[in-house]
């Protein structure tokens, strides 16, 4: 009896997690093709003379233990008692993790790193959520807290009854006032059009159990009970304060799942990009390949056919009879696209205010959300304090300046070289750095980043009941799905695609349903 194969289009998280299921569970044949020559998807990690670049900054924890022990399994946590520490729901501090001996000296390891994030606005920093504490007071000044008290309550008492877009979801949950200072421009940055203009869906996904309200509560329970376990199951996504993370960036983790892929059987096809989809009858029968490499075209044909590929690329494929509306419905599917300047330097010109510890000197923050207006700039990495091994020299400070665009526009058409001055006076223009301080500079573009919630994703549900009715095709991850998962999303909405193969079920729903339910986020201990 022949062994069964499975086509699986892209090797992001989504793709990678479908083949290593299969291979783990059954005798399904997994066989990957990757457009690009890298792994990893947007989960990536670009070595740049030793610098390491994490594309968008990617937090390993979830609420699914599912994903947790997945995990695990691929790279173990740092020290000799890490296991204990999961099972037991401790973190250890992350000062004592990294000096505590290690004989082995792995580097195939995760480390639990404590996060930071806060806003840069007025040049000042904010805590992000925001926090009602005498320097938030004395950054915005009394008038401007009693504007937003009052505009919080207003949305408090009166709400927007019937949420049409991303600026009604954020006022109802933190008053006018509040979003205007701290989310509109940054949210508009990232997409590039009026928060009016966005499905209320995005904020639903990704921040839909953070408010004034969910801080606050977050804030004293961490004084009564705090929840020290790296599930943190009971804090929301925005609020979480410790996280894995992969000791040479997130790549690394993606790489050892390709490495076992392949050790177990699997086959991974770099450079090659699916241009054709071929069915027979109702049912997905093969792909045309076309390698980027050598410029020729093959058929490889397949019994099952998971796809992360962008949906509206995936339609364009179809060899077969498309109804019109699907079509235009995919063809009007809109993206963001992405710009990451790496900036190494000497040192940092800005400095730490007195509520957070420097480390080493440099400020303590994992990213930076970049309010200005005035500046393109959107959020600002600094990978020292991701891991310190994502840094050659100690002694620099390497920073990520990402930038939100879409293909084709003056942003994006810039060279690699007017990119990064143009990046460098930037963070020159707010204070950030001084231009002498800058030893070297590197541009990464990345297309098709972002599924958008406007275009014609309101009709998006057409065509979702247009592929869910093709028995072997199976729709996982980011792009795939057109959501905006986490990488935690997109690898459960694979096992749970490789859970129906196992079960013969043609029921998708339990994909769709990854990150659509409220207790997702909350309170679940899948």
């Amino acid at each position: 009896m022949s062994t069964k194969k499975a086509i699986i289009i892209g090797a992001g998280p989504a793709g990678l997690t479908a083949a290593f299921e299969l291979l783990e569970k059954t005798d399904i044949k997994p066989v990957i093709f990757e457009m690009s020559n890298d792994i990893g998807g947007i989960s990536k990690t670009v070595n740049y003379k030793g610098n390491r670049i994490d594309i968008g900054g990617h937090r390993f924890f979830s609420k699914s233990s599912r994903v947790m022990s997945w995990w695990e399994n691929i790279l173990p946590i740092q020290g000799s008692s890490a296991r204990d520490d999961l099972e037991l729901g401790r973190i250890v501090p992350v000062s004592t993790r990294e000096n505590a001996p290690d004989p082995e000296k792995k580097d195939n390891v995760f480390l639990v790193r404590s996060r930071l994030s806060r806003i840069f606005f007025l040049k000042k920093f904010f805590d992000y959520p925001i926090a009602l504490k005498k320097q938030t007071i004395v950054n915005l000044g009394a008038m401007k807290i009693v504007k937003i008290a009052c505009s919080y309550c207003k949305a408090k008492l009166f709400p927007i009854k019937v949420e049409k877009s991303l600026e009604d979801f954020f006022i109802n949950r933190f008053g006018v006032e509040l979003y205007r200072t701290f989310f509109k421009d940054y949210t508009e940055k990232v997409w590039g059009v009026p928060c009016s203009s966005i499905d209320p869906e995005w904020g639903a996904q990704r921040i839909k159990g953070l408010s004034i309200a969910s801080a606050i509560a977050h804030a004293v329970r961490k004084l009564i009970l705090p929840d020290s376990s790296l599930h943190q199951k009971n804090t929301e996504t925005s609020l979480i304060e410790q996280f894995l993370y992969p000791k040479y960036g997130p790549g690394q983790l993606w790489e050892e799942v390709a490495n076992k892929i392949i050790e177990r059987g699997g086959e991974i096809y770099k450079n090659c990009q699916v241009m054709k989809i071929e069915f027979d009858k109702d049912a997905v029968c093969a792909v045309q390949i076309y390698n980027n490499v050598t410029g020729k075209s093959y058929q490889e044909s397949g019994d099952y056919f998971f796809s992360s590929m962008p949906v509206s690329d995936l339609i364009k494929s179809f060899e077969t009879e498309v109804p019109v509306g699907v079509r235009n419905i995919a063809q009007g599917l809109m993206y963001r696209d992405f710009i990451t300047v790496g900036l190494l330097l000497k040192e940092l010109k800005i400095k730490n205010d007195t509520t957070h510890l420097s480390v080493n000197g440099i400020i303590p923050d994992n990213w930076v959300y970049i309010q200005d207006s005035n500046v393109k700039i959107g959020r600002l990495q600094i990978f020292n304090n991701w891991s310190p091994y994502m840094v050659n020299d100690p002694n620099t400070v390497w920073l990520g300046l990402e930038y939100f665009c879409n293909e084709g526009d003056l942003l994006w058409n810039k060279s690699d070289d007017e990119l990064g001055t143009f990046a460098i006076n930037e963070l020159s223009e707010i204070d950030i750095i001084d231009k002498d301080s800058v030893i070297d500079k590197c541009v990464i573009r990345v297309n098709k980043a972002y599924p958008a919630y406007f275009g014609t994703y309101d009709k998006f549900h057409i065509i979702r009941n247009f592929t869910d009715n093709i028995p072997n095709l199976f729709l996982i991850g980011r792009n795939g799905m057109h959501k905006y998962n986490n990488a935690d999303h997109s690898m459960l909405t694979a096992m749970a695609a490789v859970d129906n193969v196992i079960s013969g079920s043609t029921d998708k729903d339990n994909i769709w349903q990854v990150n659509a339910e409220l207790d997702y986020h909350e309170i679940s201990s899948n």
